[in-house]
């Protein structure tokens, strides 16, 4: 009789690990077919923790309510996105079409010498006016508009439904908090809200240093370039301060507009234009840079590599532009979940939640 229970109880634990097992597959499985909508509400959340980190910051100032504060936060968001658009508007358009038209016209002093030695980079019928290369064919000029358009109608769709899923993620963090604790055993609960709440913890450091780092990196490069004279350098201080989104891979690419732009205007102001993007890079790179996000992210250089080729393969730019605060957020519960719990290794906490 007891090897009849003990056979029947073997065969309730196998039942129950290939139903557990099925479970995980299927999670998996509609995790991989809606990841891109999983990375949008990622940066729901992203955007959350930046207004509550500015919530906290102004609590010693501003003695109000945190909902208030919040809404105030909001308020001065608003306005200077819109000071920002109405700035832009009179200065971008007109730097941007510089910065092409310089650019355009070194693409094709390069075409010319990679000409010189057989190599036919742009290919024989690119041509450099792209108003003739677009409207020389209707059919094509409409498909362009078509995947112009919507490209844009997607971006703006992200984009706002992660500007109202932060917004519905700060106002009340504790309630959408609860609703992933109660999936876990009632004894484990409050292990999983502590955690997630280091969680939190980090991606309000992650943003805040990133847009620290983004806003110094592009008044260094556009104060720079301005003073060696290269045009458009609002637009190239931008991009070289938004780079920095991208770990190792950014930073490079962006000096990529700045050399081209400089090459026309001689082989000193080159010079000049590249030993100081690169001076401020060193500088931003590894001294501001590791200062700022030093309680944030704690990752060697070579596995961020990996982490930043893995997810832009797998899942684009937004991939890319997630990859820093999802590895940060993911070694969080391997540490906490798995060394510490299932190992067994006791750690120092890596941020203050205070």
């Amino acid at each position: 009789m007891s090897d009849v229970r003990t056979r029947q109880e073997q065969l309730r634990g196998l039942l129950a690990t290939g139903l557990a097992l099925l479970a995980i597959c299927v999670a998996l499985f509609l995790a991989w077919q809606t990841v891109s909508s999983l990375l949008i509400i990622f940066a729901g959340v992203l955007f959350a923790a930046l207004l509550d980190a500015v919530a906290r910051a102004m609590a010693p100032v501003v003695r109000l309510s945190r909902i208030w504060r919040l809404t105030f936060v909001l308020l001065l968001l608003a306005a200077g996105i819109g000071l920002g658009l109405v700035w832009g508007a009179g200065k971008l358009p007109a730097q941007t079409r510089l910065l092409l038209k310089v650019m355009d016209s070194q693409f094709d002093v390069l075409q010319q010498h990679l000409l010189t030695y057989g190599v036919d980079l742009l290919g024989p019928e690119w041509g450099r006016d792209f108003a003739q290369w677009l409207l020389s064919d209707q059919g094509r000029f409409f498909s362009h508009a078509q995947f112009v358009l919507g490209g844009a109608s997607s971006f703006l769709t992200g984009a706002l439904v992660i500007v109202f899923l932060g917004i519905l993620f700060a106002f009340d963090p504790s309630s959408h908090r609860e609703s992933l604790v109660i999936l876990a055993k009632p004894s484990y609960r409050s292990r999983v809200r502590g955690v997630m709440d280091e969680m939190g913890g980090v991606m309000r450091l992650w943003f805040v240093g990133q847009l620290i780092r983004i806003v110094l990196m592009t008044l260094c490069v556009w104060v720079a370039l301005y003073l060696i004279g290269l045009p458009s350098p609002f637009v190239l201080g931008l991009q070289a301060g938004l780079s920095n989104f991208v770990p190792y891979l950014g930073p490079i690419l962006a000096a990529i507009p700045i050399a081209l732009v400089a090459m026309p205007l001689g082989g000193s102001l080159l010079v000049w234009a590249v030993f100081v993007y690169t001076i401020i890079q060193s500088i931003e790179g590894y001294v501001i840079g590791p200062l700022i996000q030093r309680q944030a992210v704690e990752i060697p250089p070579a596995w961020t590599l990996v982490a930043i080729v893995l997810l832009g393969a797998l899942f684009g730019v937004m991939g890319i532009a997630l990859t820093m605060p999802l590895v940060a957020v993911g070694r969080i519960a391997i540490l906490r979940f798995y060394v510490e719990d299932y190992l067994g290794n006791d750690l120092e906490p890596i941020v203050n939640k205070g």
